[in-house]
């Protein structure tokens, strides 16, 4: 025990100053080979632990909405709350800060110190592959719902860690790409969009990007020091995205941990730039001073209290997860159709690929594995009466490539158990251990593989739920022997043209063998994959599936509309797909993939009563939404997706959502769009006109307008504005709070959002048309009131030229529903 530790008579609490004080010692009291070997990861997903001073591991682990813990591994189940893009759009941060605290807890479950998010980077472009993941085009709903998410994480005793710092809105070449962002959106937009996450709710980390920012890769990158800890106070640990460290110059920035470990760019480079005079030790004792902190206030260095002793009453986690399912799905429209009457039904087509195979996350790191999903042809099974018909139609195509095996449909032959059995061989083809799996979607991230393996062998014998052919498939990257019922169909070597680890994982290149069942005949499988001699990070997955293939699309169409005409009501659930929306690549267009825009076309025609729900994490097209009768926007909406679903269109719950950002009716209608470096840079060149600043700008120039504005959703009832209140003077630096009457006009209890914008018509300052200063929702009864209170931050008024500046005189405070409302306006004196 190190006698600085041993000395101590109480344990001072993190954070307190007698605590700093002895941090600090410690720090110092190392050797140089410990201080540095310390500021990289022990392994994939730890930091290294010192006995001697009382530092066990602290470990991290994605996020963002969920926690997955150290290893992919399906036995391991977590939560799985909606994406990002769901959660913003519920713009509550309370609601924010309770899937926070589900997150915190999932982490002290699965025995993790840090959460790997927030993802606040903003929706610059509807193309950004991570779109989902992120939070919304807007820096202050973006930095409000931050702050509440790192709030509830950190109840818990858990450090949350926004991400990724900064200017990372793009996947394309996203390890090399330079985004070359001026000053001023720089401060006004992308750095505001973190700063409430630091300054308020106190985050305990920040992940570095992978990218540049005008030329200086993020973690080498002048913007850790400032503003993010010479003027917001940040005093965690800065921890580089994966393998985002690029030399041991980001040990002269403010880049504290290098992940992942234990080898990496630092190290004995590091060691040598100490001793030859390059890095300072000071610099050293710096960094090692915050990974000590962080250690305190996780409770994981011996002799500190950790920061939070008393934690929040417990949440239910899939409570949780329905609950912002709910709140963020986004009514966009409805002629009178929902909410449906269960009682006056007799019959329900579901139809849909997404409606039987949702996608409830999106792909990449932000993967976990929940114990269950919930579809929305199952949600609405279980949630209407025995009585009512429901019929399912596939329609159109949706997923690409192979899917996982559903659950259900494996059987461990080794060990007689539901699943799939997987042995570690080794070299000599012995067997070293072997595991009952539960899932064919095989993924090893850094631990899970015992040393010595060489190959990996799994066998499970597959039901056929149906007649017919049925497209069998292994998907990989690497070598691998591939057996159908006794016969060898594939031995050799798939290749990945990618080099995309977000690609190779979820939709990898694969090789796919027709055969021939009948229903419930069983059909073994074995698969041998080869593992390489050398990885430069140890990953590997192994995919066994089936893909879908169609002959006939049209057949698949008509027997849709067939169903959507004898049915009561149609509900088509339409979305995205892996090789769409995911980690490691962007999107090439907002088109629905398949023939999906031809299917809702089809059964809206054959039956008027068709309600459209949209599975996806960002805007897709929709050329046919004033051609049917209702659209839900449901998201990614996580593992209690199709439950939600059930109760939004049953009416058992109100669609609460509202656009965390805007839809484009064409592709070419999006006036920032690009995504693709040229030269090897992405230009921001809009400046501080993004998502609805941009759109309102292109309109006031005679330009298209959206499909469906920044802020939108309908409801199940009415409300009315009452006339707001606010000074008609206010000094600058002062906030403004803003007072609005709210009031339920309608049959049903109901929530509102109101929202406040500001503008600026004669100003010597380049402004946005207008832009969003503050929001806030109300929940209301048939006739009940509110006066709602908006709080308008001082820097609202501010704009950024060497420093933030106020421009005297007089702005005008709107008040309404969404972007491109027809506002309630006042003026306002900034003196």
């Amino acid at each position: 025990m190190n006698p600085i530790l041993s000395a101590a008579v109480t344990a001072p609490a993190a954070g307190s100053p007698d605590a700093e004080a002895k941090i600090r010692e410690i720090a110092r009291s190392l050797s140089l080979e410990q201080q540095v070997q310390l500021l990289t990861g022990a392994d994939v997903w730890s930091t290294h632990n010192i006995p001697e001073i009382g530092l066990s591991r602290v470990v991290m682990s994605d996020g963002p909405a969920g926690v997955r813990g150290e290893d992919f591994d399906e036995r391991h189940d977590s939560v799985s709350l909606p994406s990002s893009s769901a959660l913003s759009a519920t713009w509550s941060v309370e609601t924010a800060r309770r899937y926070g605290q589900v997150l915190g807890q999932e982490a002290r479950r699965k025995g993790v110190h840090a959460v790997l998010g927030p993802t606040i980077n903003l929706h610059r472009s509807p193309l950004g592959g991570r779109h989902f993941e992120c939070m919304s085009e807007d820096p202050r709903l973006t930095a409000t719902m931050a702050a509440g998410y790192v709030t509830g994480v950190q109840s818990m005793g858990v450090g949350a860690t926004p991400k990724h710092y900064l200017a990372n809105e793009a996947e394309t070449d996203r390890f090399t790409a330079d985004s070359v962002v001026d000053e001023r959106p720089l401060r006004e937009l992308y750095l505001a969009a973190f700063e409430d996450a630091i300054t308020e709710a106190r985050a305990w980390l920040v992940m570095s990007s992978y990218n540049s920012i005008n030329g200086t890769t993020a973690s080498e990158n002048k913007l850790l020091e400032t503003p993010l800890s010479t003027e917001w106070g940040f005093d965690g640990v800065v921890v580089s995205d994966w393998t985002g460290v690029r030399s041991v110059d980001a040990a002269n920035a403010h880049q504290d941990l290098e992940m992942p470990g234990p080898v990496g760019h630092w190290g004995p480079k590091l060691l040598a730039a100490v001793n030859d005079g390059h890095v300072s030790r000071d610099a050293i004792v710096e960094k090692v001073t915050r990974i000590l902190r962080l250690a305190a206030r996780v409770g994981s260095l011996e002799g500190f209290a950790p920061a939070v002793t008393d934690l929040p009453a417990q949440l239910d986690g899939a409570a949780v997860a329905r609950e912002v399912a709910v709140r963020g799905a986004v009514l966009v429209r409805n002629k009178g159709l929902l909410p449906l009457d269960a009682a006056s039904l007799s019959s329900v087509a579901v139809i849909g690929h997404n409606a039987d195979e949702a996608r409830t996350q999106g792909g990449g790191s932000a993967t976990v594995m929940p114990k269950y999903t919930v579809s929305p042809l199952e949600g609405l099974r279980r949630a209407l009466p025995d009585g009512v018909k429901v019929t399912y139609a596939r329609g159109a195509k949706v997923a690409e490539g192979i899917q996982a095996f559903p659950r259900t449909s494996l059987h461990n032959p080794v060990s007689d158990v539901p699943g799939i059995r997987v042995s570690f061989l080794a070299a000599d083809g012995t067997e070293i251990s072997g595991e009952d799996r539960l899932a064919s979607h095989l993924i090893w991230f850094g631990i899970g593989i015992p040393d010595g393996a060489a190959s990996i062998r799994m066998e499970a014998d597959w039901t056929a739920e149906t007649a017919g052919i049925h497209h069998l498939g292994v998907g990989t990257v690497g070598r691998i022997r591939f057996v159908l019922d006794g016969t060898e169909v594939f031995n050799g070597e798939l290749e990945d043209e990618t080099e995309v680890l977000g690609a190779a994982l979820f939709d990898p290149p694969k090789t796919v063998h027709a055969i021939e069942t009948t229903h419930g005949q069983r059909v073994r499988i074995e698969a041998e994959y080869q593992l390489p001699e050398e990885q430069v990070i140890p990953f590997t997955a192994v995919l066994l599936g089936e893909e879908t293939v169609v002959a006939d699309p049209q057949a698949e169409i008509d027997a849709a509309v067939a169903a959507a005409r004898a049915s009561d009501v149609a509900v088509v659930v339409v979305g995205t797909n892996a090789a769409i929306e995911s980690e490691g690549f962007d999107r090439k267009d907002l088109d629905l993939p398949g023939y999906q825009n031809q299917l809702v076309e089809a059964v809206a025609a054959a039956n008027p009563r068709t309600v459209v729900v949209v599975n996806s994490g960002s805007p897709v097209l929709m050329p046919w939404l004033d051609a049917v009768d209702a659209v839900l926007l449901g998201w990614f909406g996580g593992q209690e997706f199709g439950n939600a679903i059930a109760d939004i269109l049953l009416g058992l719950e109100e669609p609460g959502g509202r656009l965390p950002t805007t839809w484009p009716a064409a592709l070419e209608d999006v006036p920032v769009l690009n995504t693709t470096p040229v030269d090897g840079k992405v230009t921001y060149a809009e400046g501080i006109h993004i998502g609805y600043r941009a759109w309102l700008k292109q309109e006031a120039e005679g330009g298209a307008a959206p499909a469906l504005p920044f802020g939108y959703g309908l409801g199940y009832t009415t409300f009315e504005l009452g006339t707001a209140h606010a000074p008609q003077v206010v000094q600058a630096g002062n906030d403004v709070v803003v007072h609005v009457p709210v009031k339920n006009t309608g049959t049903r209890t109901g929530r509102e959002v109101v929202q406040v914008y500001l503008d600026r018509t004669e100003s010597a300052v380049e402004r946005p048309v207008r832009w969003l200063a503050g929001y806030a929702g109300t929940h209301l009864a048939t006739n009940g009131t509110d006066s709602v209170e908006i709080r308008i931050p001082a820097r609202a008024f501010a704009h950024y030229d060497g420093g933030w500046q106020f421009e005297r005189g007089t702005f005008r405070i709107l008040v309404g529903r969404h972007a491109s409302d027809d506002f309630q306006s006042m003026e306002i004196e900034l003196r």
